[in-house]
Order: structure tokens, then sequence, then C-alpha cells
């Protein structure tokens, strides 16, 4: 049984919103936070820390040019479907621009929010995790 099932199981969700009709910022938002407790999950298991060096080292993986960075070692994988729903992500307009993140970054780190969260809410487990490691395997690692 996918994650999201098992979620919607416990908290006893009614409907199940399909992730095809959902904004692409609505995908984003969900995106965030599985890069967000995913990052968290890999930086426990490394070793203990506070939860201010937690913080401050998942920040690294979340921030608009950690994930833009993150996008650029797993793009050259993606399928046609999912090239598609990152450049929905990346071509949605949010209305805010971090003051920390450069334009470009700030796009591409939403748009793999976007691919995140609709993998996610698609039930794709295999598939997100398949590009999660990608997602943490160090820049040096690139072939």
């Amino acid at each position: 049984m996918a994650m999201i099932d098992e979620i919607r199981r416990a908290t006893k969700a009614d409907a199940c919103a399909n992730p095809r009709q959902l904004s692409p910022l609505a995908l984003a938002q969900i995106g965030d936070t599985v890069c967000d407790l995913y990052a968290r999950i890999y930086l426990n298991d490394q070793f203990a820390r506070s939860a201010h060096e937690l913080h401050l080292a998942a920040s690294k993986y979340v921030c608009a040019a950690g994930q833009a960075a993150a996008y650029r070692r797993m793009e050259r994988l993606l399928t046609e479907e999912e090239a598609a729903v990152f450049r929905r992500g990346r071509n949605a307009h949010s209305g805010t621009m971090p003051k920390n993140a450069s334009a470009a970054d700030y796009h591409t780190a939403t748009g793999l929010e976007t691919l995140i969260g609709w993998l996610f809410l698609s039930g794709a487990d295999a598939r997100l995790s398949e590009l999660m490691t990608l997602y943490f395997q160090p820049e040096a690692a690139q072939t």
C-alpha cells in the first residue's frame, strides 16, 4: 500500500484528490513537505543532532538552491509525463519570491516540489524513492 493511502486511511479522508486536477502550487506545497521529511530522516539517520542543528542542516537541502541542484541531478532521468509536471510547477506564479534565492532557482525548486508532490499523491512510492535517492546524492558523484 502506498504511503498516501496509509495517510488517508489513518486520517479517515473521505475523498481522494486527483493529483492531475490539483494546481501546481497545491502539489508544490505537498512536495515541499515530502522533501523536508526526507531531509530530516536522512540527516537523523546520519547521526543524532539537536533540533537546531537538524533545522540548519535540513535547510540546505530544502532551500531553493539545494532543490535546484537536486533537480539538475535527476532531470535527465525524468519521463515525459514527469517533465511536463515539473514544467507546470516551474511556470506557476506564486506571487512571492524569497529574498535569498535567484528567480531561476526559485522556479526550478517550485517545479521540483510540484513533481515530488504529484508523485507522492499519485502513490508512486517506488519512483519517488528512486528520485529522492538522486536528491541526496553528493554533487561529486555525478556522471
